[in-house]
């Protein structure tokens, strides 16, 4: 069957000026219940988990390892509001060892948060725009980038962002993509909902520093009957998946290879996915050639077994058996920090500045 497309449009090419590094206290303008720096998860956490399994808060852990509870998805049948909650504390994501141009995710991550996070009464455009202005970014271009939150500004009363994982989808020597997964509980009234989305977020360098073009927010479609391969994929808890990541599923715009690709990996090993389908760029960055991502085609892997690729203390050894594992199940496309040997075909394997961050696992069909 043909799959649609994400709805969001290519990049306009507008450079949206922002500071690179961007302080705490301008982050806190307008969060709900924002924490001081002693109550931030180590580098390389979040506070926030992934939303398809248990409900709880999460725990903190060492870097690279995984949380032993998830919050539930909006997306996630299960899940429902829960009526006189609290929303949990406003934290910032934290960089763990082993990225490359770490100012770049941190310029992505820091707009986003500040975006998708706020009190009551400060969920308006213009709010958002002001929380943007607060870091150092110039009025037209804060109302430019609040104008296009999306999916980062669902209606309510009040919301909070706890990034789940930033990684690339593309980084070149003056433009990169970096998809900010994120965790986004609600307040409508009495009641907290869960919630979540996936931001691409692009970016240009000029002499000043790295500058935010703009903003592409994941929009998963509605959700459709779903069949017994997509419901086995919802409900395995050695799966772990992100909000956005759900909703693409539960669109059906996801094939089957792809379904049963993580059905069979998580038989041997326990991945954390960051995205699927939307909120992914249209096409493999810095080219004109369609991602497999959009198609419904292809899944990046951020952890496995509770252990992120991006971290140097993660085995090399455990990353390539799960690349090695990815290509028996099926796909035609791996990439990932080691480029690796052999292959069905000779591009079969591959890697480069933009994956060294995640697993990337592509079909043709």
């Amino acid at each position: 069957m043909v799959l649609p497309a994400p709805s969001h449009q290519r990049p306009s090419g507008t450079l949206v000026r922002r500071s690179v590094l961007l302080g705490a206290a301008a982050w806190c303008v307008g969060a709900t219940g924002c924490s001081g720096g002693t109550t931030s998860p180590p580098p390389g956490t979040t506070s926030s988990a992934f939303g398809s399994r248990t409900p709880g808060a999460a725990t903190s852990s060492a870097p690279g390892s995984a949380a032993t509870t998830r919050t539930p998805s909006a997306s996630d049948s299960s899940a429902s509001a829960s009526p006189g909650g609290a929303l949990p504390r406003a934290r910032q994501w934290h960089l763990g060892p082993g990225e490359i141009r770490p100012e770049v995710k941190l310029a992505a991550v820091r707009l986003v948060e500040a975006l998708g996070t706020w009190s009551p009464g400060q969920g308006t455009e213009r709010a958002a725009a002001g929380r943007v202005a607060a870091l150092g970014i110039s009025a037209a271009s804060a109302t430019q980038l609040a104008a296009q939150a999306g999916s980062l500004r669902p209606s309510a009363d009040a919301a909070v962002v706890r990034v789940i994982d930033a990684q690339y989808g593309g980084i070149l020597s003056d433009t990169a993509s970096v998809l900010v997964v994120c965790d986004q509980p609600t307040l409508m009234g009495a009641a907290v909902r869960p919630g979540g989305t996936t931001v691409d977020v692009r970016l240009g360098r000029t002499s000043d520093g790295w500058e935010v073009t703009a903003l592409h927010p994941a929009a998963p479609g509605p959700a459709e009957a779903l069949g017994p391969t997509a419901r086995e994929v919802l409900a395995q808890s050695r799966i772990e998946l992100p909000p956005a990541s759900v909703a693409d599923i539960r669109s059906g715009a996801v094939h089957d290879s792809v379904l049963r690709a993580m059905l069979q990996l998580a038989g041997t090993y326990r991945l954390s996915v960051s995205v699927v389908r939307s909120g992914h760029p249209l096409d493999v960055f810095g080219t004109d050639r369609p991602s497999d991502h959009p198609l419904g085609r292809a899944f990046d892997v951020w952890r496995i077994d509770g252990h992120a690729v991006v971290d140097p203390a993660t085995s090399r050894t455990l990353i390539t058996a799960f690349m090695r594992a990815a290509a028996a199940a099926g796909s035609y496309n791996v990439g990932g920090p080691v480029q690796l040997t052999g292959g069905a075909t000779a591009n079969q394997f591959f890697s480069d500045d933009t994956h060294h961050d995640h697993v990337h696992v592509g079909f043709t069909a």
